[in-house]
């Protein structure tokens, strides 16, 4: 086989369903080919991805918008492969053939994701090195328990505005705002955090017809950052960028902090999403939570395998011929990493309910040179930011019937639509000033955090059809040891206290040692 895309210019044209066929209302476009966009791909991916693995094996041939022909790489394995050899699959999108011969027009509504910018995913070699370094060195100069205070005070804010309503959409009043504040803080633009903002972030990357217009919004507030930034030095992570030694331009500063907001934001408001409508639909699922079972940052990793909060990411481009999961790939052709159907390849996941006991070979933040840096940021977001809700509203209950919840989708995500839970009303809390995002030039003298070690017993076995447990293994990497955290204040004395972001309130009052717990912990997370 030389090409599936038959029908590419100057080439013949494959068997077309006539208008009347009812494949065209199944997702079916030119050459008999998948379309990965329109409503099967939105109301079933997973099916999508059954079917195409059916017919093609671990990678196979798709159209996106404007049926412009990809592949969509499903093995778990393959993607590794594609992301860990640049060699073969560039990140540079000019090389798509798809753009030399104007199949593909500036305008296409995905212009905004493909079309190449001087950012270190669109680059590699030596230019990748020099531009990923600066915005390694950068997140490395984050604090993250300044980070993990934001989240906290701002998770608290959020809460406030609904909380003596009695009635919430976590999806638009908390889980679609959250990581928006927190990233225009870390950027170092807390004024620009506003309801226009939180839109052009969402509908940029979901091939509207407005996608190119909010990305032209959304850059021009980080241009106008890094112009200020040239002035005014501030301790935040635009101008640790401007000021790095790769000494990078007006141009590159903007497009990689447009680059680090819209991912961390995309994949944070989804992740956080999914973790709490898993608590609200699933009772075992928040069993495990509420009876100490799981961890928060556990229960993020195991939504991390099931529902990552990027299904896709575009792309790569094939550098010369070659061949990858049985198929011919020809030079300049798109394909795209298919962290979903990765990471339910019965190659590795033979069992879907199966636990994935300490296992963090899913492909939620892709791999490779190209792997997100800025992972663990969003960790912190969804694991406090979570806990802080339910710390605050231990009684969330879903509002509507589980069946009544509906997504939309592309080929980089599946967001919820929304998540209407009611709880009983309750009185606003104060908040206060978080410290800033960099981290502090002279260690802290007052206390410090020394781990300890504690056996917990094994967990029991899941009833059927229970969701998929995750990772046993704690923080200090031993199976059936989690960690706690001993805090030695200035006096030299102890004491214990449960790590913040493993905590979920109990239905039940507190016994003494319980309110001193809670205390160390509310000191540990910033509140």
């Amino acid at each position: 086989m030389t090409t599936p895309f038959h029908y590419e210019p100057g080439a013949a044209q494959g068997p077309v369903p006539p208008p009347e066929c009812p494949a065209h209302g199944l997702g079916i476009g030119p050459g008999g080919l998948r379309r990965l966009y329109g409503p099967e791909a939105e109301r079933d991916p997973h099916g999508l991805y059954d079917k195409l693995r059916a017919e093609h094996g671990s990678v196979a041939p798709v159209l996106l918008h404007g049926d412009v022909p990809v592949w969509l790489v499903l093995g778990h394995s393959e993607n590794l492969h594609m992301t860990r050899t640049p060699s073969q699959f560039s990140r540079d999108s000019r090389r798509w053939r798809a753009l030399q011969d104007g199949t593909v027009a500036p305008d296409h509504p995905l212009a905004p994701i493909f079309t190449w910018q001087p950012v270190c995913v669109f680059a590699d070699g030596a230019t990748h090195e020099r531009q990923r370094g600066a915005v390694t060195d950068s997140m490395g100069r984050i604090d993250t328990r300044g980070v993990r205070r934001h989240v906290n005070r701002y998770s608290n804010r959020l809460v406030n505005d609904f909380c003596q309503e009695g009635r919430v959409d976590l999806v638009s009043q908390f889980a679609e705002r959250l990581p928006m504040m927190v990233m225009c803080a870390i950027l170092g633009m807390p004024e620009e955090y506003n309801d226009r903002m939180v839109q052009a972030a969402r509908d940029m990357t979901r091939g509207t017809a407005t996608a190119i217009a909010s990305n032209a919004y959304v850059l021009d507030a980080l241009t106008r950052l890094v112009q200020r930034r040239r002035r005014e030095p501030a301790d935040d992570f635009a101008t640790w960028l401007v000021d790095h030694p790769a000494g990078m331009n007006d141009r590159e500063v903007s497009e990689h902090l447009r680059l680090i907001l819209i991912a961390s934001y995309e994949a944070t408001a989804n992740l956080i999403a999914n973790v709490l409508r898993m608590v609200l639909t699933d009772p075992r699922f928040r069993a495990r939570l509420s009876g100490g079972h799981m961890t928060v940052p556990e229960a993020v990793e195991q939504i991390l395998w099931d529902e990552p909060p990027f299904t896709a990411v575009f792309g790569r481009w094939a550098v010369g011929d070659t061949e990858l999961g049985g198929q011919q790939i020809k030079a300049g052709d798109a394909l795209i990493v298919g962290i979903a159907p990765a990471n339910t390849d019965p190659v590795v996941r033979p069992d879907l309910n199966a636990d994935m006991e300490g296992n963090r070979a899913h492909l939620a933040f892709s791999g490779g040179p190209h792997e997100c840096p800025g992972q663990d940021i969003g960790r912190a977001i969804a694991d406090v930011g979570v806990d802080a809700l339910l710390m605050r509203l231990p009684d969330l209950e879903l509002a509507v019937d589980e069946s009544e919840l509906s997504w939309i989708g592309n080929i980089l995500g599946r967001h919820l639509v929304e998540l209407p839970a009611d709880f009983a009303a309750r009185e606003p809390q104060d908040d206060k000033e978080p410290p800033s995002m960099g981290k502090p030039n002279l260690p802290r003298q007052d206390r410090e955090v020394q781990p300890t070690v504690r056996r917990t017993a094994p967990t029991p076995g899941r009833p059927p059809g229970a969701a998929p447990a995750p990772a046993s293994t704690g923080a200090m990497g031993v199976p059936g040891v989690t960690s706690t955290a001993t805090v030695t204040d200035e006096s030299g004395g102890t004491s214990a206290g449960q790590s913040a972001a493993g905590r979920i309130p109990q239905q039940r009052g507190e016994t003494a040692p319980a309110r001193l717990w809670r205390a160390v912990s509310r000191w540990w997370s910033g509140n």
